[in-house]
Protein backbone atom coordinates (compact mmCIF):
# COMPACT_ATOMS: atom_id res chain seq x y z
CA UNK A 1 0.00 0.00 0.00
CA UNK A 2 1.36 3.42 -0.92
CA UNK A 3 2.58 5.45 2.07
CA UNK A 4 0.63 8.52 0.96
CA UNK A 5 -2.59 6.51 0.94
CA UNK A 6 -1.79 4.91 4.29
CA UNK A 7 -1.28 8.28 5.94
CA UNK A 8 -4.51 9.62 4.44
CA UNK A 9 -6.60 6.71 5.69
CA UNK A 10 -5.02 6.76 9.15
CA UNK A 11 -6.02 10.39 9.44
CA UNK A 12 -9.49 9.51 8.15
CA UNK A 13 -9.81 6.72 10.72
CA UNK A 14 -8.96 9.14 13.53
CA UNK A 15 -11.54 11.64 12.23
CA UNK A 16 -14.20 8.95 12.20
CA UNK A 17 -13.22 7.90 15.71
CA UNK A 18 -13.65 11.45 16.97
CA UNK A 19 -17.16 11.74 15.53
CA UNK A 20 -18.94 8.45 16.36
CA UNK A 21 -22.58 8.03 15.43
CA UNK A 22 -24.99 5.26 16.41
CA UNK A 23 -26.83 2.91 14.05
CA UNK A 24 -29.08 4.70 11.57
CA UNK A 25 -27.82 8.09 12.80
CA UNK A 26 -24.59 8.15 10.77
CA UNK A 27 -25.17 11.39 8.86
CA UNK A 28 -21.74 12.98 9.37
CA UNK A 29 -19.90 9.66 9.08
CA UNK A 30 -21.48 8.70 5.76
CA UNK A 31 -20.89 12.15 4.27
CA UNK A 32 -17.26 12.27 5.44
CA UNK A 33 -16.53 8.90 3.83
CA UNK A 34 -18.31 9.87 0.62
CA UNK A 35 -16.43 13.19 0.46
CA UNK A 36 -13.13 11.40 1.05
CA UNK A 37 -13.70 9.09 -1.93
CA UNK A 38 -14.77 12.04 -4.09
CA UNK A 39 -11.74 14.10 -3.11
CA UNK A 40 -9.12 11.42 -3.61
CA UNK A 41 -10.43 9.31 -6.51
CA UNK A 42 -12.32 9.37 -9.79
CA UNK A 43 -14.56 6.44 -8.84
CA UNK A 44 -18.26 6.57 -9.64
CA UNK A 45 -20.28 7.16 -6.45
CA UNK A 46 -23.89 6.10 -5.91
CA UNK A 47 -25.51 7.90 -2.96
CA UNK A 48 -28.36 5.93 -1.39
CA UNK A 49 -29.24 8.35 1.40
CA UNK A 50 -27.83 6.92 4.61
CA UNK A 51 -25.37 4.64 2.78
CA UNK A 52 -23.43 4.66 -0.47
CA UNK A 53 -21.14 2.70 -2.71
CA UNK A 54 -18.36 3.52 -5.18
CA UNK A 55 -17.59 1.65 -8.39
CA UNK A 56 -14.40 0.90 -10.33
CA UNK A 57 -15.29 -0.09 -13.88
CA UNK A 58 -12.90 -2.62 -15.44
CA UNK A 59 -15.13 -3.17 -18.44
CA UNK A 60 -17.90 -5.26 -19.95
CA UNK A 61 -17.70 -8.99 -19.42
CA UNK A 62 -15.70 -8.66 -16.21
CA UNK A 63 -16.82 -10.19 -12.91
CA UNK A 64 -18.50 -7.93 -10.35
CA UNK A 65 -16.79 -8.16 -6.95
CA UNK A 66 -17.97 -6.23 -3.88
CA UNK A 67 -16.20 -5.32 -0.65
CA UNK A 68 -18.19 -4.09 2.36
CA UNK A 69 -17.36 -2.03 5.45
CA UNK A 70 -19.65 -0.92 8.28
CA UNK A 71 -19.44 2.53 9.90
CA UNK A 72 -21.70 2.77 12.99
CA UNK A 73 -20.43 3.18 16.56
CA UNK A 74 -21.56 1.95 19.99
CA UNK A 75 -23.42 3.65 22.88
CA UNK A 76 -20.32 3.61 25.12
CA UNK A 77 -18.20 6.26 26.78
CA UNK A 78 -14.67 6.94 25.56
CA UNK A 79 -12.29 6.23 28.45
CA UNK A 80 -8.95 6.26 26.61
CA UNK A 81 -6.64 9.27 26.75
CA UNK A 82 -5.76 9.35 23.04
CA UNK A 83 -5.40 12.28 20.62
CA UNK A 84 -8.32 11.06 18.51
CA UNK A 85 -10.68 10.33 21.42
CA UNK A 86 -14.42 10.54 20.84
CA UNK A 87 -15.82 14.06 21.12
CA UNK A 88 -19.39 12.81 21.53
CA UNK A 89 -20.46 11.87 25.09
CA UNK A 90 -21.86 8.39 25.39
CA UNK A 91 -20.75 7.30 21.91
CA UNK A 92 -17.52 5.64 20.80
CA UNK A 93 -16.05 3.42 18.09
CA UNK A 94 -15.40 0.45 20.36
CA UNK A 95 -15.93 -2.20 17.69
CA UNK A 96 -13.52 -0.85 15.09
CA UNK A 97 -15.98 0.07 12.36
CA UNK A 98 -13.99 3.29 11.94
CA UNK A 99 -11.04 1.09 10.97
CA UNK A 100 -13.11 -1.09 8.66
CA UNK A 101 -14.34 1.95 6.73
CA UNK A 102 -10.90 3.55 6.62
CA UNK A 103 -9.51 0.29 5.23
CA UNK A 104 -12.15 0.14 2.50
CA UNK A 105 -11.49 3.79 1.64
CA UNK A 106 -7.76 3.09 1.38
CA UNK A 107 -8.45 0.09 -0.84
CA UNK A 108 -10.63 2.29 -3.06
CA UNK A 109 -7.77 4.75 -3.54
CA UNK A 110 -5.38 1.95 -4.46
CA UNK A 111 -7.75 0.45 -7.03
CA UNK A 112 -8.55 3.87 -8.48
CA UNK A 113 -4.86 4.48 -9.19
CA UNK A 114 -3.62 0.98 -9.98
CA UNK A 115 -6.68 -0.72 -11.44
CA UNK A 116 -8.11 -4.21 -10.97
CA UNK A 117 -9.02 -7.18 -13.13
CA UNK A 118 -12.71 -7.06 -12.15
CA UNK A 119 -15.43 -4.46 -11.68
CA UNK A 120 -15.07 -3.51 -8.03
CA UNK A 121 -17.88 -2.21 -5.80
CA UNK A 122 -16.98 -0.51 -2.50
CA UNK A 123 -20.02 -0.75 -0.20
CA UNK A 124 -20.15 1.51 2.89
CA UNK A 125 -22.92 0.22 5.17
CA UNK A 126 -24.68 1.71 8.22
CA UNK A 127 -26.31 0.06 11.24
CA UNK A 128 -24.45 -3.22 11.58
CA UNK A 129 -24.77 -3.19 15.36
CA UNK A 130 -28.58 -3.36 15.24
CA UNK A 131 -28.67 -5.91 12.43
CA UNK A 132 -30.67 -3.88 9.93
CA UNK A 133 -27.93 -2.17 7.93
CA UNK A 134 -27.34 -5.05 5.54
CA UNK A 135 -31.11 -5.42 5.10
CA UNK A 136 -31.14 -1.88 3.71
CA UNK A 137 -28.27 -2.60 1.32
CA UNK A 138 -28.70 -6.22 0.22
CA UNK A 139 -30.76 -5.31 -2.87
CA UNK A 140 -27.52 -3.91 -4.26
CA UNK A 141 -26.33 -7.51 -4.80
CA UNK A 142 -29.08 -8.37 -7.29
CA UNK A 143 -29.17 -4.90 -8.87
CA UNK A 144 -25.52 -5.14 -9.91
CA UNK A 145 -25.29 -8.91 -10.38
CA UNK A 146 -22.56 -9.14 -7.74
CA UNK A 147 -20.67 -12.41 -8.22
CA UNK A 148 -18.86 -12.35 -4.87
CA UNK A 149 -18.57 -10.16 -1.76
CA UNK A 150 -15.89 -9.92 0.92
CA UNK A 151 -15.48 -8.19 4.26
CA UNK A 152 -13.25 -8.37 7.31
CA UNK A 153 -13.58 -7.77 11.02
CA UNK A 154 -10.73 -6.89 13.35
CA UNK A 155 -10.48 -9.39 16.19
CA UNK A 156 -8.63 -9.50 19.50
CA UNK A 157 -7.29 -12.75 20.90
CA UNK A 158 -5.76 -13.52 17.47
CA UNK A 159 -2.13 -13.05 16.50
CA UNK A 160 -1.37 -9.57 15.25
CA UNK A 161 -1.99 -9.01 11.52
CA UNK A 162 -2.82 -12.68 10.84
CA UNK A 163 -5.86 -13.54 8.73
CA UNK A 164 -8.24 -16.05 10.32
CA UNK A 165 -10.64 -18.04 8.17
CA UNK A 166 -13.40 -20.62 8.48
CA UNK A 167 -15.63 -22.31 5.91
CA UNK A 168 -19.37 -22.61 6.50
CA UNK A 169 -20.81 -20.88 9.54
CA UNK A 170 -18.51 -18.04 10.59
CA UNK A 171 -20.88 -16.23 12.97
CA UNK A 172 -24.05 -17.27 14.76
CA UNK A 173 -27.62 -16.27 13.99
CA UNK A 174 -29.33 -14.40 16.84
CA UNK A 175 -32.20 -12.14 17.82
CA UNK A 176 -33.50 -10.30 20.85
CA UNK A 177 -36.79 -11.76 22.12
CA UNK A 178 -39.23 -10.00 24.48
CA UNK A 179 -42.06 -11.92 26.13
CA UNK A 180 -44.58 -9.61 27.78
CA UNK A 181 -47.47 -10.83 29.95
CA UNK A 182 -50.36 -8.77 31.34
CA UNK A 183 -52.45 -10.16 34.20
CA UNK A 184 -54.46 -8.26 36.78
CA UNK A 185 -53.44 -6.62 40.08
CA UNK A 186 -54.45 -7.58 43.60
CA UNK A 187 -53.55 -6.72 47.18
CA UNK A 188 -50.40 -8.50 48.28
CA UNK A 189 -52.40 -10.12 51.11
CA UNK A 190 -54.84 -11.63 48.62
CA UNK A 191 -52.81 -12.63 45.55
CA UNK A 192 -55.50 -15.14 44.57
CA UNK A 193 -57.73 -12.21 43.56
CA UNK A 194 -55.35 -11.20 40.78
CA UNK A 195 -53.36 -12.78 37.97
CA UNK A 196 -49.61 -12.65 38.54
CA UNK A 197 -47.29 -13.55 35.61
CA UNK A 198 -44.26 -14.20 37.83
CA UNK A 199 -44.54 -17.98 37.94
CA UNK A 200 -45.31 -18.27 34.23
CA UNK A 201 -42.18 -16.28 33.36
CA UNK A 202 -40.12 -18.19 35.93
CA UNK A 203 -41.20 -21.49 34.38
CA UNK A 204 -40.02 -20.28 30.98
CA UNK A 205 -36.60 -19.48 32.44
CA UNK A 206 -36.45 -22.90 34.10
CA UNK A 207 -37.00 -24.66 30.75
CA UNK A 208 -34.12 -22.91 28.99
CA UNK A 209 -31.50 -25.61 29.83
CA UNK A 210 -33.80 -28.22 28.28
CA UNK A 211 -34.28 -26.22 25.09
CA UNK A 212 -30.55 -25.58 24.67
CA UNK A 213 -29.19 -28.99 25.73
CA UNK A 214 -26.18 -29.84 23.51
CA UNK A 215 -27.24 -33.45 23.04
CA UNK A 216 -30.38 -32.28 21.22
CA UNK A 217 -28.62 -30.13 18.61
CA UNK A 218 -26.03 -30.45 15.86
CA UNK A 219 -24.56 -27.01 16.71
CA UNK A 220 -24.33 -24.76 19.74
CA UNK A 221 -27.65 -23.21 20.83
CA UNK A 222 -27.79 -20.47 23.48
CA UNK A 223 -30.56 -18.61 25.29
CA UNK A 224 -29.32 -15.78 27.50
CA UNK A 225 -31.58 -14.08 30.05
CA UNK A 226 -30.98 -10.37 29.53
CA UNK A 227 -33.59 -8.84 31.83
CA UNK A 228 -36.58 -9.83 33.97
CA UNK A 229 -38.98 -7.04 34.92
CA UNK A 230 -42.03 -8.07 36.95
CA UNK A 231 -44.47 -5.82 38.82
CA UNK A 232 -43.78 -2.54 40.59
CA UNK A 233 -41.81 -1.54 43.67
CA UNK A 234 -44.90 -1.62 45.90
CA UNK A 235 -44.98 -4.22 48.66
CA UNK A 236 -48.73 -3.95 49.02
CA UNK A 237 -49.36 -5.14 45.46
CA UNK A 238 -49.24 -8.49 43.74
CA UNK A 239 -47.53 -8.11 40.35
CA UNK A 240 -49.81 -7.91 37.33
CA UNK A 241 -47.36 -7.38 34.48
CA UNK A 242 -44.01 -8.79 33.50
CA UNK A 243 -41.41 -8.82 30.76
CA UNK A 244 -38.73 -11.38 30.02
CA UNK A 245 -35.94 -10.31 27.66
CA UNK A 246 -33.85 -13.05 26.06
CA UNK A 247 -31.11 -13.21 23.47
CA UNK A 248 -31.55 -16.40 21.50
CA UNK A 249 -28.56 -17.56 19.46
CA UNK A 250 -27.58 -20.59 17.40
CA UNK A 251 -24.83 -21.78 15.11
CA UNK A 252 -27.41 -22.81 12.53
CA UNK A 253 -30.51 -20.80 11.61
CA UNK A 254 -32.84 -23.78 11.57
CA UNK A 255 -31.98 -24.48 15.20
CA UNK A 256 -32.55 -20.83 16.11
CA UNK A 257 -35.98 -21.12 14.48
CA UNK A 258 -36.72 -24.24 16.53
CA UNK A 259 -35.66 -22.52 19.78
CA UNK A 260 -37.87 -19.55 18.95
CA UNK A 261 -40.83 -21.84 18.24
CA UNK A 262 -40.30 -23.77 21.50
CA UNK A 263 -40.19 -20.58 23.55
CA UNK A 264 -43.25 -19.08 21.87
CA UNK A 265 -45.32 -22.22 22.43
CA UNK A 266 -44.19 -22.46 26.04
CA UNK A 267 -45.03 -18.80 26.71
CA UNK A 268 -48.56 -19.26 25.35
CA UNK A 269 -49.05 -22.51 27.30
CA UNK A 270 -47.84 -20.94 30.56
CA UNK A 271 -50.09 -17.94 30.07
CA UNK A 272 -53.09 -20.22 29.62
CA UNK A 273 -52.14 -22.29 32.66
CA UNK A 274 -52.03 -19.20 34.90
CA UNK A 275 -55.04 -17.43 33.41
CA UNK A 276 -53.03 -14.63 31.82
CA UNK A 277 -55.14 -13.01 29.11
CA UNK A 278 -52.52 -11.03 27.19
CA UNK A 279 -49.20 -12.34 25.88
CA UNK A 280 -47.15 -10.42 23.32
CA UNK A 281 -43.87 -11.58 21.82
CA UNK A 282 -41.64 -9.23 19.86
CA UNK A 283 -38.18 -9.29 18.30
CA UNK A 284 -35.34 -6.87 17.58
CA UNK A 285 -31.64 -6.93 16.68
CA UNK A 286 -32.20 -9.85 14.31
CA UNK A 287 -29.10 -11.31 12.66
CA UNK A 288 -28.82 -14.17 10.18
CA UNK A 289 -26.21 -16.90 10.27
CA UNK A 290 -23.10 -15.64 8.48
CA UNK A 291 -21.99 -18.46 6.22
CA UNK A 292 -18.73 -18.38 4.29
CA UNK A 293 -18.54 -20.03 0.88
CA UNK A 294 -15.77 -22.58 0.36
CA UNK A 295 -14.69 -21.08 -2.99
CA UNK A 296 -14.37 -17.60 -1.48
CA UNK A 297 -12.27 -18.80 1.45
CA UNK A 298 -10.03 -20.66 -1.03
CA UNK A 299 -9.36 -17.34 -2.77
CA UNK A 300 -8.47 -15.70 0.54
CA UNK A 301 -5.98 -18.49 1.22
CA UNK A 302 -4.45 -18.12 -2.25
CA UNK A 303 -3.99 -14.35 -1.91
CA UNK A 304 -2.46 -14.67 1.55
CA UNK A 305 0.03 -17.28 0.31
CA UNK A 306 1.06 -15.02 -2.56
CA UNK A 307 1.47 -11.98 -0.31
CA UNK A 308 3.12 -13.75 2.62
CA UNK A 309 0.24 -13.10 5.01
CA UNK A 310 -0.15 -15.77 7.68
CA UNK A 311 -3.49 -17.63 7.55
CA UNK A 312 -4.95 -19.36 10.60
CA UNK A 313 -7.90 -21.75 10.53
CA UNK A 314 -10.50 -20.91 13.15
CA UNK A 315 -11.42 -24.03 15.17
CA UNK A 316 -15.02 -22.88 15.55
CA UNK A 317 -17.40 -20.11 14.53
CA UNK A 318 -17.49 -16.83 16.41
CA UNK A 319 -20.62 -16.77 18.60
CA UNK A 320 -21.31 -13.07 18.07
CA UNK A 321 -23.58 -12.11 15.17
CA UNK A 322 -22.95 -10.11 11.99
CA UNK A 323 -25.47 -8.87 9.45
CA UNK A 324 -22.99 -9.68 6.65
CA UNK A 325 -24.84 -13.01 6.45
CA UNK A 326 -27.58 -11.30 4.41
CA UNK A 327 -25.07 -10.81 1.59
CA UNK A 328 -23.73 -14.37 1.59
CA UNK A 329 -27.29 -15.62 1.28
CA UNK A 330 -27.63 -13.55 -1.90
CA UNK A 331 -24.28 -14.41 -3.50
CA UNK A 332 -20.94 -16.10 -2.82
CA UNK A 333 -18.61 -14.45 -0.36
CA UNK A 334 -16.73 -14.54 2.92
CA UNK A 335 -16.12 -12.67 6.15
CA UNK A 336 -12.56 -13.04 7.45
CA UNK A 337 -10.85 -11.78 10.60
CA UNK A 338 -7.59 -9.90 11.09
CA UNK A 339 -5.87 -10.23 14.44
CA UNK A 340 -5.35 -7.31 16.81
CA UNK A 341 -3.00 -9.39 18.97
CA UNK A 342 -3.52 -12.24 21.38
CA UNK A 343 -3.51 -10.01 24.47
CA UNK A 344 -5.09 -6.91 22.96
CA UNK A 345 -8.30 -5.56 24.64
CA UNK A 346 -11.46 -7.12 23.28
CA UNK A 347 -13.89 -5.21 21.09
CA UNK A 348 -16.89 -3.66 22.90
CA UNK A 349 -14.71 -2.86 25.94
CA UNK A 350 -13.61 0.55 27.24
CA UNK A 351 -9.91 -0.30 26.75
CA UNK A 352 -10.25 -1.05 23.05
CA UNK A 353 -9.18 1.11 20.09
CA UNK A 354 -8.76 -0.07 16.51
CA UNK A 355 -5.11 -0.73 15.60
CA UNK A 356 -4.13 1.33 12.57
CA UNK A 357 -1.41 -1.16 11.62
CA UNK A 358 -3.93 -3.73 10.38
CA UNK A 359 -5.30 -1.32 7.75
CA UNK A 360 -2.42 -2.22 5.43
CA UNK A 361 -3.02 -5.95 5.93
CA UNK A 362 -6.69 -5.52 5.03
CA UNK A 363 -5.95 -3.40 1.98
CA UNK A 364 -3.33 -5.82 0.64
CA UNK A 365 -5.73 -8.75 1.12
CA UNK A 366 -8.50 -6.89 -0.68
CA UNK A 367 -6.16 -5.86 -3.51
CA UNK A 368 -5.29 -9.48 -4.07
CA UNK A 369 -8.95 -10.52 -4.08
CA UNK A 370 -9.71 -7.74 -6.58
CA UNK A 371 -7.56 -9.48 -9.17
CA UNK A 372 -7.67 -13.18 -8.32
CA UNK A 373 -9.25 -15.36 -11.00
Amino acid sequence: MENKHLELVRKLRHELHMHPELSNEEVWTKQRLLSFIQEHSKLEIVDKGNWFYAIYHAGEGKRNIAFRADFDALPMEESLDIPHASRIPGKAHKCGHDGHSASLAGFALEVDQKGADHNIYFLFQPAEETGDGAIQCVGFIKEHSIDEIFSYHNMSGMRFKTVHVIEGTAQFASKGMTIRMEGSPAHASQPEDGVNPAFALANIINRIPEFTAPENHKGLVLCTVVQVDIGEKAFGMSASRGELLLTIRAQYEEELDQLQDDLEKLAIAQAEAYGIKTVTISYQDEFPETKNHKESIAKVRKVCREKGIEVVDMPEAWRASEDFGHYTKATKGAMVYIGNGEDYPQIHTYEYDFRDEIIETAVELFKGLASVK
